[in-house]
């Protein structure tokens, strides 16, 4: 190998990993950042305590299931999806439907210790179900198009369905201290709400090896 050749693979170009981005890839990142965008509203609100932040927080995550949506369609329609869109998505996923929803749910008052054992474990779930996604999608039955026939326990947008119930709480001011279940106290510093279960049976669902979803 020449001198000019060791030069072009010990120097590769600058910027070559967003120059080797698809489209599809750049609409994945867009996930990925109404995630991030999602979670610092949420602790805005922290700060701010301006239900405006909320609705920001609660927002931002239905599009990032749009982009969600369309990085796919994209993908298929270019044919030109590779390995590292695949790792982008669920990265992006796991902030815009796994982190993003817990952020929320702290906000609007599940705050406890025990509360964020259970948000934490809500955020591992997504973070297992992804990993078995990315390890197994290679020998999962697919169709003529190339596309997954379906899904091994619920995919982590489904988590969209807590972030709407809440928003819905908050839309009738069912939040913070009027949190609908209030709060149980098991002994002195124990304190859970109820109302944050639902994120330890989304999380559950979502790791489930037995429970089978047709991908539409």
């Amino acid at each position: 190998m020449g001198s000019d050749d060791t030069k072009k693979v010990s120097n590769p170009r600058h910027f070559s990993l967003v120059r080797n981005f698809y489209i599809a890839d750049i609409i994945t990142l867009m996930n990925g950042v109404c995630g991030v965008q999602s979670v610092f509203a949420s602790m805005r609100y922290l700060v701010s305590n301006d239900i405006k932040d909320l609705y920001s927080a609660m927002t931002f995550m239905p599009f990032g299931l749009f982009f969600d949506f369309m990085d796919g369609r994209v993908a298929r329609w270019r044919n030109n999806s590779s390995l590292l869109g695949q790792e982008l998505d669920s990265l992006a996923d796991l902030i815009s439907f796994g982190l993003a929803p817990s952020a929320l749910a702290y906000a609007i008052g599940m705050r406890t210790y025990l509360d964020t054992v259970v948000l934490t474990y809500f955020v591992c779930c997504g973070i297992a179900r992804l990993a078995r996604y990315n390890a197994t999608v290679a020998l999962a039955p697919k169709d003529a198009s190339g596309k997954v026939n379906y899904f091994e326990g619920t995919p982590i947008p489904t988590s969209l369905t807590l972030v709407a119930l809440l928003a819905y709480f908050v839309l009738q001011d069912r939040y913070l201290e009027t949190l609908p279940g209030q709060l149980l106290v098991f002994a002195d510093d124990w304190e859970l709400h109820p109302l944050v279960l639902i994120y330890a049976v989304s999380g559950t669902l979502m790791i489930s090896k037995t429970l089978r979803i047709p991908k539409p």
